[in-house]
């Protein structure tokens, strides 16, 4: 008899509790910060800037989970894995890094630091706070994620209602006392035509879209725990977890970009989301409405970064077993706390351009991964899409890259060189036009590979000698 068929159907509350979890886990600094300052940024024109913000912040997130699903894959590795054994370390390493020590996780605790805790010390003594409040919320963290078979009830049971319950108080004083006609608000000069471009180029911050591929294993293991083993039911399960998950985070951006474009009417344009919050919570309920941001703040952010170092220890673990997963987590935890340290202004500098780059490869992998059954997860489709995304790409993150870096001669002649001959460079798009030329050589010769037995079974024996 089929084992596979005697498991247990999951109901709306297994995946509720499912998406709960993937809710906890994407919803964190950024996208906190993020939502708002776009909504200050695009003033009256809010609404399409929201449009593209929520297709690279909740569609391409819920499109990294089907992917994972309809791949069978358990991680980023898996997923990248038709392109080859090497590009697919590298990509889980660079899109790790980013998620993790380097740039994701350590803005999880340096985002609540600003917004509910440095304003209230002096900018002398501001670095030595940072260090014991990072100190505190990554043991936190550490303490929180060492048991993996704990991981669903600690963050889908206990922390995400009480994050509904103070997002809710400060949606109340905003909704109920608008400070201003967000349909009125001025608009930043590069959103009054490319609202919807730069809306979607902004959601890439949230890193949202990284964190679905990540966050993969993190799901499955979840789902089995729950007693599911057929892979369809899983896939399945993710889907429809994926999809509660997305549409709570929808309505919150909605809310908190709006919120962002009303402040207007009170605050000025603000350096970031963090300082606007700030702002928006003071001006309703003064010292309250800080200590309530505050713990808004850490509880969503320690969420995401125990989402964030469980993944990262996970994927490493099985990559590199030798090495165990606790050992992994200490790892992340510690160069994460270190790099907190350095300031919240650069760790978001510094992202951007890694972004740009990692977010188109991303992406074409998300697709290529959904419309693999199509031509048989051929690895030629892969590369060929791959290496026409890369380079683009490269000049994308070139261009984004902090003015202290950006402003040298060899820079400024690669950009120039870009904004004269890539299309769609200007508007930090020249990745799709060359990635859809790239897919599309890549279908022809597979096509011209599947009609040739020779050429084919050559191609295979290629694939598996990598």
């Amino acid at each position: 008899m089929n084992t596979e068929n005697q498991q247990p159907k999951l109901t709306f509350i297994h995946y509720l509790t499912i998406g709960s979890l993937l809710f906890g886990m994407f919803f964190g600094a950024g996208n906190l910060i993020f939502p708002l300052h776009l909504g200050q940024l695009a003033g009256s024109n809010w609404f399409p800037a929201a449009i593209g913000f929520l297709l690279s912040g909740t569609l391409l997130p819920l499109l990294s989970i089907i992917a994972i699903s309809i791949t069978k894959s358990e991680g980023i590795y898996d997923v990248a894995r038709p392109i080859g054994h090497h590009y697919a370390l590298i990509f889980l390493i660079l899109v790790h890094a980013t998620l993790g020590p380097m740039f994701a996780t350590p803005r999880t605790a340096t985002v609540p630091f600003e917004l509910g805790f440095a304003p209230y010390v002096s900018a002398d003594h501001k670095w030595i706070w940072l260090l014991i409040y990072s100190a505190i919320f990554f043991t936190l963290t550490y303490f929180l994620s060492r048991s993996e078979s704990h991981i669903l009830d600690v963050i889908g049971k206990l922390l995400n209602p009480l994050f509904l319950i103070l997002l809710f108080i400060i949606f109340l004083f905003a909704f109920l006392r608008p400070m201003g006609d967000a349909g009125q608000a001025a608009i930043n000069t590069d959103y009054v035509h490319a609202a919807l471009t730069n809306g979607f180029l902004e959601g890439y911050n949230t890193m949202d879209a990284l964190a679905g591929l990540a966050f993969g294993v993190t799901i499955v293991t979840s789902i089995k725990l729950m007693g599911v083993r057929n892979p369809k039911s899983i896939a399945a399960a993710t889907t429809k977890a994926g999809m509660i998950c997305i549409s709570f985070e929808a309505l919150i951006y909605l809310g908190l970009i709006v919120i962002g474009a009303m402040s207007l009417a009170n605050f000025k344009l603000s350096e970031n989301g963090g300082i606007a919050f700030g702002q928006i919570a003071n001006h309703y309920m003064g010292a309250v409405g800080s200590a309530i941001l505050a713990t808004l703040a850490t509880v969503t952010c320690l969420t995401t970064a125990m989402g964030l170092v469980t993944a990262f220890a996970q994927d490493f673990h099985k990559q590199f077993p030798r090495i165990s997963y606790l050992a992994f987590l200490r790892l992340t935890c510690l160069i994460s706390f270190i790099i907190a340290n350095v300031g919240l202004t650069q760790i978001i500098n510094w992202s951007l351009p890694i972004l740009m780059l990692l977010y188109p490869l991303a992406i074409t992998v998300i697709f290529l991964s959904i419309l693999s059954p199509l031509f048989k997860k051929s690895p030629i489709v892969y590369r060929f899409t791959t290496l026409f995304t890369v380079i683009p790409a490269l000049f994308d993150a070139t261009n984004a890259l902090p003015p202290i870096s950006n402003q040298a001669a060899p820079i400024q002649a690669l950009i120039h060189f870009a904004s004269s001959y890539l299309p769609l460079f200007n508007l930090g798009f020249a990745w799709i036009p060359f990635a859809l030329i790239g897919f599309t050589l890549g279908i022809a010769a597979y096509l011209l590979y599947s009609r040739v037995p020779s050429l084919s079974l050559n191609a295979e024996l290629k694939a598996k000698q990598k």
